[in-house]
């Protein structure tokens, strides 16, 4: 069924809007051009505001929301936070290290990495037969989740653990690491936990290995690793596992927009989505390497994860772009927090499997894993200690 598609300014969309109204003001409109239109029958008439670019908004049916990602389209789903964004996206000024400060503590905390953890945790989550934001299996494997973060604080009583409500099943999960001299500094690392099957979501399994478990268990290492190593950072840092990315980043949006309403001071957040895929990257001929992105990023903070990358990983980067919203750094961003994001390689060359009963533990690299994980223990450690 062809869903209503309104396409908007910002300011126009961002009214409360009436859908018995809106079926009267656009019944049988023909739409730009004469090629969109308002459905003539029945069926699921609901309407969600997507996001396309900083300009762009249009009213789609959560039908057509798979539609979209089917079609490699990317978008936020912005209905529920419309008006919990600022106006005006002004540019951050806060200033990162140009060099690092922490080499020998970082260097000595990787060697404890310990893959067989990675695996472990992997082939357990991507058992769940979905972890799609609206089923039960969803919301159990986000109980799993916790309970594995739990055991890891265990009787740490300087970390927080926040089982995070939605209006969906799935839940998300905040581990807040306190910091000693300046808690209200606060460094995220982010993944998310949902897998989701864009053929039929809530019938088909989703394993989800890559999209997201690969960078769900990296982060969950690299927590593990500041927890029972005594980390006790001057800044707080959190770890983030997100719900309903798959959505159109709506745990993470949640979080943020809730972070920015009580006025708290996210100094830098780091998006880790996907984490383990590198066929692409050999059967091109190309080298091994982290994927940087570039666009819609901080550029200030996105130079600082590069010098990270330089000096803790055993691989290079390259510089790569995923479009406007492609994961939950942007959810980040859309509040006003300076936000980077690493993929397992060049975009283009990332994992052709996802969304699919395809992407499974088999085809990944925990190797290649272990970079993003040390990556991400350079990321929370030097600006666990950063002076802002």
């Amino acid at each position: 069924m062809k869903a209503a598609i309104i396409v908007c300014g910002l300011a126009a969309c961002g009214q409360a809007f009436s859908l018995t109204g809106l079926v009267n003001n656009v019944f049988g409109w023909e739409g730009i051009g004469g090629a969109l239109q308002y459905p003539m029958g029945g069926g699921d008439a609901e309407l969600r505001l997507l996001e396309f670019s900083e300009t762009e908004r249009a009213y789609y049916t959560e039908e057509d929301k798979l539609r979209l990602k089917r079609e490699g389209k990317n978008f936020i789903d912005v209905t529920d936070f419309v008006g919990h964004y600022p106006d005006v996206q002004t540019k951050s000024n806060v200033e990162f290290p140009v060099k690092v400060s922490h080499e020998k503590a970082v260097k000595d905390l990787a060697k404890n990495i310990t893959q067989s953890n990675m695996r472990n945790w992997l082939d357990h989550f991507s058992s769940f037969h979905t972890r799609y934001y609206k089923s039960d299996t969803g919301l159990e494997s986000s109980q799993w989740l916790h309970d594995q973060v739990a055991k890891i604080i265990g009787e740490r009583h300087d970390i927080h653990l926040q089982y995070w409500d939605h209006s969906w099943k799935q839940k998300s999960l905040v581990a807040r690491i306190e910091g000693s001299k300046e808690p209200e500094n606060i460094v995220v690392v982010g993944a998310h936990q949902d897998s989701i099957n864009l053929l039929f979501p809530s019938l088909l399994a989703a394993p989800g290995a890559d999209d997201d478990g690969s960078g769900t268990v990296t982060t969950l290492e690299v927590f593990r690793l500041l927890a029972e190593h005594q980390f006790e950072p001057e800044n707080t840092v959190e770890f983030h596992w997100y719900s309903a990315e798959e959505g159109g980043l709506l745990g993470s949006q949640d979080i943020f927009t809730n972070y920015s309403a009580e006025g708290k001071t996210v100094k830098a957040m780091l998006q880790q989505d996907m984490t383990g895929y590198i066929k692409g990257t050999l059967d091109s001929d190309k080298e091994e390497s982290l994927g940087v992105i570039t666009d819609y990023v901080d550029e200030s903070l996105t130079e600082f994860i590069k010098l990270v990358v330089d000096s803790y990983c055993d691989i290079p980067y390259v510089e790569t772009s995923c479009g406007y919203g492609c994961s939950d750094h942007a959810s980040a961003s859309k509040a006003g927090y300076p936000s980077a994001f690493v993929i397992e390689s060049d975009f283009d060359k990332s994992n052709h499997f996802i969304h699919s009963t395809m992407d499974t533990l088999d085809r990944l690299s925990f190797d290649h894993m272990e970079q993003h994980a040390k990556l991400t223990l350079g990321y929370a450690y030097e600006l666990g200690f950063n002076r802002f």
